[in-house]
């Protein structure tokens, strides 16, 4: 797939980074010749200095013959622009544009249509982000929770703890232990090393066990495999910009919500914005403000500046005063790697992983409706359609154990209808059923796409 790059910041260079690994033809368009060069130094794709939204610029990168456009600019304005000419001069199959600005979403259904803003898809890697961290503190307990088939199904990490019931028992034996309640074991990491559940599996300490389930049993499973965290009641959330701003609205009914700004002219609008959340003006590493707001009651502490360092330390701090459970965003890879080997900050948070998911969902060969970039990058979850008849398909009308999935990959469940099935060795796959995959190696996805390709036959 020949695609068109707009942005070579922390997003834009995350995903021409997974794309051209994935032997796709990628352009990206930039007017910081650095970055353009420490990205054609590390990876086999072209670059283009100038402005992104200018129709000279995106004729040099080759948007004439692209299959694809993604506007990752700091600028919504240079995205819609840019997505605009793609789709007037060059007729750009698929436009894709990173929108902040929740004012634009407000109209969205108005807005961005072929005859005003033709915008196939919008990202918007702050409200990403912001449902991310919804979900994981809606989950006390995991390290990811993510959705597919519109929420009725749930894959879900979880550090399995010593003194858990299934700890030193077989995965065959989890239907014996939790009766009534459906589950597959996805993949174990232990020590950094994927191991593809089988039966005989036993479950380690430290283990990061992943499951699906349907989204009314993930809590009853994650009490399983370790200590059931309690319920979360207060909430500290570190930075009142769009990310702070956008989980602050989405919490603040439900939980006990404050949030620290530095910024007294931000603070003071964003007080404005909140019906029930407390602003506080002030430093996220003062420790003596942190102290004032009873720290080490809080349940949840969420650093969420655009300042990684601030972050990171403000989280610590956090930690070592007696927060419960701490988050820290993180945009640079290399710190994500280095914050959570040490264990100091129990979740890293990565906008790019989160971001490149739902990009990827549209690169995807066949139907996929929804992917979810794991262990920055090295794992996948998809969620593909399946079309098709026997004849046609080489998964429709047949067993799971008939598939010839790639070493690894792990069907996990099936939304059909309103109905979650988890699959077994004997689950017949029908069609128009969203099959839930697991890869450990995102390598594996050619296969898996080739798979739930459909022949000449099926029209």
């Amino acid at each position: 797939m020949k695609i068109v790059i707009l942005g070579a910041g922390q997003v834009g260079g995350s995903v021409a980074h997974i794309l051209a690994s994935e032997a796709n033809d990628v352009t990206v368009v930039d007017i910081n010749a650095e970055r353009l060069q420490a990205l054609q130094d590390r990876l086999d794709l072209r670059t283009v200095c100038g402005p992104a939204s200018y129709p000279d610029v995106l004729e040099q990168a080759g948007i004439a013959d692209a299959d694809m456009l993604i506007a990752l600019t700091d600028s919504d304005e240079s995205n819609m622009v840019a997505c605009q000419i793609a789709y007037t001069l060059f007729n750009t199959p698929t436009r894709i544009a990173r929108i902040r600005a929740g004012s634009y979403f407000t109209y969205q259904s108005r807005l961005f249509k072929d005859e005003g803003l033709p915008i196939d898809v919008l990202i918007s890697p702050e409200q990403l982000v912001t449902d991310y961290i919804r979900r994981i503190i809606e989950h006390p307990g995991a390290l990811q929770v993510l959705d597919f088939a519109e929420g009725q199904v749930r894959l879900v990490g979880v550090k399995a703890y010593e003194g858990s019931t299934l700890i030193g028992q077989a995965l065959r034996t989890l239907p014996n232990r939790m009766p009534g309640i459906e589950t597959r074991v996805a993949a174990i990491f232990r020590q950094g090393s994927a191991i593809v559940p089988e039966g005989g599996t036993v479950i380690e300490p430290e283990d990061e066990v992943f499951f699906i389930a349907a989204r009314k049993n993930t809590r009853a499973i994650v009490s399983e495999l370790r200590k059931l965290d309690k319920m979360v009641k207060r909430i500290i959330i570190a930075g009142g910009g769009h990310i702070g701003a956008r989980l602050a609205q989405s919490l603040e009914e439900r939980f006990q919500v404050k949030v620290i700004e530095r910024n007294p002219v931000m603070a003071r609008r964003l007080s404005e914005q909140l019906s029930r959340a407390i602003v506080l003006q002030g430093d996220a590493a003062d420790e003596n403000l942190l102290r004032q707001e009873n720290i080490e009651h809080v349940d949840v502490y969420c650093a969420v500046t655009n300042d990684d360092e601030a972050n990171i330390l403000s989280a610590m701090q956090a930690k070592r005063m007696g927060a419960r459970k701490v988050m820290a965003l993180i945009n640079l890879v290399s710190y994500v790697d280095l914050v959570e080997s040490s264990g100091i900050i129990d979740i890293a948070i990565s906008p790019q992983q989160a971001t490149i998911g739902s990009l990827l969902t549209h690169v995807r060969r066949g139907d996929v409706a929804k992917v979810h970039s794991l262990r920055r990058g090295a794992a996948e979850a998809i969620e593909a359609v399946a079309h098709g008849d026997y004849k046609s398909s080489k998964v429709v009308g047949r067993r799971v154990e008939e598939i010839r999935l790639p070493h690894g990959a792990t069907i996990g469940a099936i939304a059909r209808n309103d109905e979650v099935l988890i699959c077994h060795h004997d689950t017949v796959i029908e069609a128009d059923d969203h099959v839930i995959l697991f890869l450990v190696d995102k390598k594996q996805v050619p296969e898996v796409e080739r798979l739930f390709a459909v022949g000449a036959t099926f029209l």
